[in-house]
């Protein structure tokens, strides 16, 4: 009988929703998330710990057992932060730097072993921001060391054929989220005045995104990676060019994903050489 709670879904449905999950799990992939927090049932019990997310295409969880990221509460916006940043129009990365001190704004400091502020040439043509640090970054201090981090520099140096030293690296926040997780929104906003301060500082011709997370910061909204990436947007007044996160590249490591962010960079030092 139509309705009737025991009676599996109409196969049209079944496979609308096996299409939504797969879609949800290609996003978590994409954003880089290992781990997340089930919500409460509604019986008050937790609900169930889900398996870590799958490649697109293999069976997903159904829409009834989905999980959604816990937002930590939001922390008061320091008083030394007001609209105008304390560093000036023209900052030095020193400036920026010193500012940030050792920064207990967000929940990330209790945490980290050490901020991971940036590293690079202070005058760089192109600038890329990335998520936040991982686990090897949380160590050295320097961001992208890891294996993204290798493969970031194979893509510049081998790539495109430039120094790693010759550009400038940085990432949305400071401080290594618990197990790699995307960044809350707190967490974001209190680092947002030292990414926009390092970028005064440095005055890049180009700013290249990697992966979703940093291009939906700086384009105000949120994107698909794999559908915008390789199409110039604007921050600030600066070129920016979004493309594939290196961690995404790791874990879909296919030819059309490799020469995707090939052309990428190619466009980006073009522009930066203008």
């Amino acid at each position: 009988m139509a309705g009737d709670p025991g009676t599996a879904p109409p196969r049209d449905t079944a496979a609308a929703l096996l299409a939504d999950a797969r879609e949800t799990v290609a996003e978590w992939i994409e954003e880089g998330i290992d781990a997340w927090e089930p919500l409460p049932s509604a019986a008050g019990t937790p609900a169930p710990t889900p398996e870590p997310a799958a490649a697109p295409g293999l069976d997903s969880p159904p829409a009834s057992e989905r999980f959604e990221l816990r937002a930590e509460p939001a922390r008061e916006a320091p008083s030394d932060l007001p609209g105008v940043a304390p560093w000036g129009a023209d900052p030095t990365l020193e400036q920026v730097r010193e500012e940030l001190g050792d920064c207990q704004r967000c929940g990330l400091c209790e945490g980290r072993r050490q901020i991971v502020f940036g590293d690079g040439n202070p005058d760089a043509d192109i600038l890329f921001v990335g998520e936040g640090p991982g686990e090897q970054e949380d160590k050295s201090g320097l961001p992208f060391v890891g294996r993204a981090g290798e493969l970031l520099t194979q893509m510049i140096e081998k790539g495109i054929e430039i120094p790693r030293s010759s550009v400038y690296i940085c990432n949305i926040v400071k401080c290594r989220p618990p197990k790699n997780r995307t960044p809350l929104p707190p967490e974001v906003n209190a680092c947002r005045p030292f990414l926009d301060g390092q970028i005064d500082a440095v005055k890049p011709k180009v700013i290249v995104a990697l992966g979703k997370p940093a291009t939906s910061l700086l384009l105000g909204r949120d994107v698909a990676i794999t559908r915008i990436r390789g199409s110039w947007q604007e921050y600030r007044g600066i070129p920016l060019m979004p493309t594939l996160h290196p961690a995404y590249v790791l874990r879909q490591y296919t030819p059309e994903n490799r020469r995707s962010v090939w052309e990428d960079l190619k466009s980006a030092l073009a522009r930066s050489r203008e």
